[in-house]
């Protein structure tokens, strides 16, 4: 019966350290991915004043056309094609303080 339970034992050691080297290589790849060394990655291009400018009014425009129902959106939309963004943007949120 002893033989037995060693031979179970030395099973499920072995399993367990398979487990174990396993998890080591995914945590490894975790590290490697997320870690703080970044070599391989990019400095952000510098944007030009206009072009940030562009993208503040951009988020604006999305952060009130994601509040809104589908027919407030197809009104914006029509807005912004007939007077520009800006005055999209002004509707928009028009119609979030309204509902």
């Amino acid at each position: 019966m002893r033989n037995g339970t060693a031979a179970i034992l030395k099973r499920e050691f072995k399993t367990l350290r398979a487990a174990l080297r396993s998890l080591d290589g995914t945590l490894q790849r975790a590290i490697a991915t997320n870690g703080s060394e970044k070599a391989e990655s990019r400095p952000r291009p510098r944007l030009s004043a206009k072009a940030r400018a562009s993208l503040v009014l951009q988020g604006r425009y999305m952060g009130f056309m994601r509040q809104l129902k589908p027919k407030q959106k197809a009104q914006v939309r029509k807005v912004k094609e007939a007077k520009g963004v800006r005055t999209a943007i002004e509707r928009a949120k028009r119609l979030v303080r309204a509902t």
